[in-house]
């Protein structure tokens, strides 16, 4: 979001400075400017029945006592005397008192008495949709103190398809489901609490590199050119979960979708957004972000922010000389005031933006927002967005008998400065406004007007990070800093503490027992990150870490980091990844360090190995288009829905921290994985009733997934137990996140875990009619991946069948046995396997395993133990997590070598499966799904046999 005072940068950049430019090559193909994107009209009305009727009937009868000059003084922003980020302008006369709407993706922006709360990626990474609702609530509660009625979050795009994103911290995850499952949470806590949420960015605004229309070249913002399917799995998904939820506020984005600008993009506005998904609220633009008058208006937008050049007296002639339709400017200002009605506001006593001073260096009123019952959430939201992703032998929880403890790295301390105040000489911001006070204002200034030619910087080198950069960023009027937190540690354990936080190669007392090195990684909107990891702090780790035998890495990151620069030196012990944890920052650091706190936070994003890893989905697109339409820069998101994990299931990467993983000081184990379906009739086409969040039918419960999970462990702990979905077809990915639970067990304690699975999250294009339909209504599969602790690490052990013509569900096919190694360790085992399967014959003679189902009257596969085929072996190793190590195919007896994460060494059998062919069997898939699980110490192979279209595969 822009400020005010360049509102009008983007607006005009193209044709203040495009236009000027010299003798431009002729212009053959108009497709760059006028766009892709098919053109729907009208504007959907908004619904008389379900939970908006009452509101909208309010709504509609304010507005028919308003004139044209009032309907259309509503439609953009105005002049306030308060500090709100935009304001509508009120009417008096009717007793409506207009509306402020203010920052906050983390906290109520740049003002005084508020919370920091943790940041969207650090929300993320706790995976925990309850605490999400209770952070969101306490959010809104600050904000309505303040006098805000629209709080403009959460954020739902970027969704992290490019990993350098400068705005990529401000989401929950990279995945969609993971997103909009908290996303769903975020605004249901912030609309409880009387205030609007506002989603943003609408639609597909992946990079800040050319967000803007650029004013030094000339050049148009960047054009996302998207496919239909990929934009509702991947970009539309969080916005429907949202919408579902009751979200009364969408905000649409900078970038153009097709070519076509967002906020005048009638496919996105009045197609999918108040079409497909039945949005019942109003849409806002970004602050500059309106690009025409009447041809925004028409395509949906409802309010320009921070004013409008465009609309105003223009809209009312255009009303006037037929240009318009009254209409049209009825629906926008009814959505508008039907939101307000809807979140109960017109009862509200006190004036919009009353405790938002205009200025906080001046004499102003005390409004202090802060709760104290919700110190609780800001606490579990600080220590839960953790994930530890290193702890050899051991290592944390650090003991309190510690005698001596050193301190390394510029992210320990906080930054010199923190407080309100006016922007420097020439610039926007002041540091404190946008949350970069250990970071470097001139880029922050320089990367709002969209400048290329700045370096920007990798890491904020003043002190330590508790949010992001920009207009999402909290202000700090409060919080704990790492050594704050140690030094206090120190103080209650007797531990003497050194410490070097200007050093690059410091010297280390060799009596040191443990050494902390605290770096981060910066992102701030207005820019892309240069890089996703830096030299200096990966530096530094090492320098410390060849004087130090037990050295602990702490990175305050916002967004993904690699560590392969240091992550293999053998005195670097533990690795946490702290993200952006709020005003409790330090504290919750410390307490998990010490064991205080059982780390349990999971990535919500993928961590490779190397750069190259990420392919093109690293940087943002850099390049203009070519020759004659240099001004209109493109990118194609030609990868389609596959972007993180996908991505590294589809190109067969093994990453270096998988999507979903992260350790805990306790250990858990998953039983008893049971399926259910619900027996209902599923339409080759969603056919119920438009509801908010799409067609009625798409949220029917088709299936129950549910297992045990116990800790095994020594210690509570919470454990986030994680359902991937395989859904099958030509383009899609091997398995899609479509569920998580994360229950609180005490040691020994075994509780059961359910996850419904929608209509929705079953079927591929799952929100429009014209795209829902599957593979020439042939019979399909859906396939349950597994329930486990990560992506990789799943225990996998069963499968499931139906075929969407006629909605008919086949039985439960079991698809797991369980092998240590050869057919006398199966011995042992064969209970479970009986309790798994119908029968099982062990031929002895021939060392062959026939195992049989019931359902089916044939021998599904034959499993030989004594069969060595290299092929196998090929795909047995790839498919293993990292870590395994020096394959050998020599004989059956050769075991493979593995290290596990906690540096115990296993042995994995060299078991390797043949498929017979049997009747059910017309050729043997190659397809294969193989995982390693360990449990109690003890490393065992789990093979997943898949049962697809009469196709057995391993």
């Amino acid at each position: 979001m822009l400020p005010a005072s360049v509102s009008c940068l983007a607006a005009l950049s193209l044709l203040g400075q495009g236009l000027a430019q010299s003798s431009p090559d002729p212009i053959t193909d108009d497709t760059y400017f006028y766009g892709q994107s098919p053109p729907v009209y009208p504007t959907p009305e908004q619904s008389n029945t379900g939970s908006w009727a009452i509101a909208v009937s309010k709504a509609k009868e304010l507005v028919s006592q308003l004139t044209l000059e009032e309907k259309v003084n509503l439609t953009a922003g105005g002049q306030t005397t308060t500090g709100c980020s935009g304001f509508i302008p009120g009417i008096p006369r009717l007793n409506f008192p207009g509306l402020c709407l203010q920052d906050a993706g983390n906290g109520v922006r740049n003002t005084d008495y508020v919370s920091s709360w943790p940041a969207g990626i650090h929300v993320g990474a706790s995976w925990n949709p309850e605490l999400t609702y209770s952070r969101s609530y306490y959010m809104g509660a600050e904000a309505k103190a303040k006098g805000v009625n629209i709080l403009l979050g959460p954020v739902f795009g970027p969704l992290g398809r490019v990993v350098e994103g400068g705005r990529n911290w401000e989401g929950f995850s990279n995945d969609p489901y993971l997103a909009g499952r908290l996303g769903h949470e975020a605004v249901a806590g912030i609309q409880d609490a009387g205030v609007v949420a506002c989603g943003k960015h609408f639609l597909a605004q992946e990079q800040e590199t050319h967000r803007l229309a650029e004013a030094r070249t000339g050049a148009e913002s960047i054009s996302s050119n998207v496919d239909d399917k990929t934009l509702h799995e991947l970009y539309l998904w969080p916005f429907a979960d949202a919408v579902h939820a009751g979200l009364a506020s969408v905000m649409c984005s900078y970038n153009r979708a097709n070519n076509s600008h967002a906020c005048q993009n009638s496919k996105l506005l009045n197609g999918i957004l108040k079409g497909e998904l039945g949005f019942q609220g109003f849409v806002v633009s970004d602050w500059g972000a309106q690009h025409a008058g009447m041809a925004s208006a028409l395509a949906g937008l409802d309010v320009a922010m921070p004013s409008s050049i465009l609309w105003g007296t223009n809209l009312t002639l255009g009303v006037n000389n037929g240009t318009i339709p009254e209409a049209q400017v009825d629906n926008m200002v009814t959505r508008l005031l039907a939101t307000w009605y809807q979140l109960k506001q017109d009862q509200d006593s006190l004036s919009p933006g009353h405790g938002l001073p205009a200025s906080l260096w001046e004499p102003h009123p005390v409004v202090d927002a802060r709760n104290a019952s919700s110190k609780p959430t800001l606490w579990d939201g600080a220590v839960e967005g953790h994930v530890l992703v290193k702890n050899t032998n051991g290592t944390l929880p650090l003991k309190s008998n510690l005698k001596l403890v050193s301190l390394f790295g510029y992210s320990h301390k906080a930054p010199d400065m923190s407080s309100p105040g006016p922007a420097p000489e020439g610039g926007m911001f002041s540091p404190w406004s946008v949350g970069v006070q250990s970071g470097n204002l001139t880029e922050m200034n320089t990367g709002f007007l969209g400048d290329l030619n700045l370096t920007y910087s990798a890491i904020a080198p003043n002190g330590t990070i508790i949010s992001g950069g920009g207009s999402g960023a909290s202000a700090w009027s409060l919080f704990s800093s790492p050594f704050d937190a140690f030094v206090s540690r120190a103080k209650k354990d007797g531990t003497s503490l050194f410490w070097d936080f200007e050093s690059w190669d410091p010297s280390v007392n060799p009596t040191s027992e443990a050494c902390i090195v605290a770096g981060n990684a910066w992102a701030s909107e207005g820019w892309d990150r240069p890089a996703i990891y830096d030299a200096y702090t990966d530096g530094l780790i090492n320098n410390v870490a060849d004087k130090c035998a037990n050295t602990i890495v702490v990175l305050h990151n916002a967004g993904t980091r690699l560590v392969d620069g240091f992550i293999d030196h053998p005195n670097v012990t533990a690795v946490i990844f702290a993200h952006l944890p709020g005003q409790d920052s330090g504290d919750a650091l410390v307490s998990l360090l010490y064991g205080d706190e059982n780390p349990s936070g999971r990535l919500p994003y993928t961590v490779a190995r190397n750069e190259t890893d990420y392919g093109s989905l690293l940087k943002a697109d850099l390049t203009l288009a070519p020759n004659e339409f240099q001004y209109f820069p493109q990118s194609d998101f030609s990868e389609g829905v596959f972007t993180d994990y996908r991505y590294f299931d589809a190109k067969n990467i093994t990453p270096r921290y998988e999507f979903g993983f992260g350790l805990s000081y306790t250990s858990f184990e998953y039983t008893n994985l049971q399926i259910s379906n619900t027996g209902a009739q599923i339409p080759e086409y969603p056919a119920g009733a438009l509801t908010e969040g799409g067609r009625s039918d798409l949220w029917d419960v088709v299936a129950t997934v549910s297992a045990t999970v116990q800790n095994t462990g020594a210690l509570d702990g919470k454990e986030v137990a994680q359902l991937y979905v395989g859904i099958p077809g030509d383009g899609v990915p091997v398995r899609q996140l479509r569920g998580f639970k994360k229950p609180s067990i005490k040691t020994g304690q075994a509780v059961e875990k359910r996850n419904q699975l929608a209509e929705k999250q079953q079927e591929v294009h799952p929100f429009n009619r014209e795209a829902f339909n599957t593979a020439d209504n042939e019979e399909s599969t859906d396939e349950i991946k597994g329930v486990g602790q990560t992506i990789h690490w799943i225990n996998c052990d069963r499968a499931f069948q139906r075929t969407l013509k006629g909605g008919v569900w086949l039985d439960n096919i079991p698809n797991v046995a369980t092998f240590d190694s050869g057919p006398a360790a199966f011995k042992g085992s064969q209970d479970m396997i009986e309790l798994m399967f119908r029968k099982v014959d062990y031929d002895a003679a021939t060392s062959k395993i026939l195992i049989w189902n019931k359902s089916l009257r044939q021998s599904l596969f034959t499993v030989n133990f004594e069969k060595r085929v290299e092929e196998e072996l090929g795909i047995l190793e790839r498919s293993l997590p990292r870590g395994l190590r020096d394959p050998s195919i020599l004989t059956p007896e050769v075991t493979f070598r593995y290290s596990s994460r906690n540096g115990v060494y296993g042995k994995i059998p060299s078991l390797v499966v043949q498929i017979a062919n049997s009747p059910v069997s017309n050729g043997v898939a190659e397809r294969a799904q193989k995982s390693i699980t360990q449990t109690n110490g003890h490393v065992r192979a789990v093979v997943c046999f898949d049962v697809d279209n009469a196709t057995v595969s391993v």
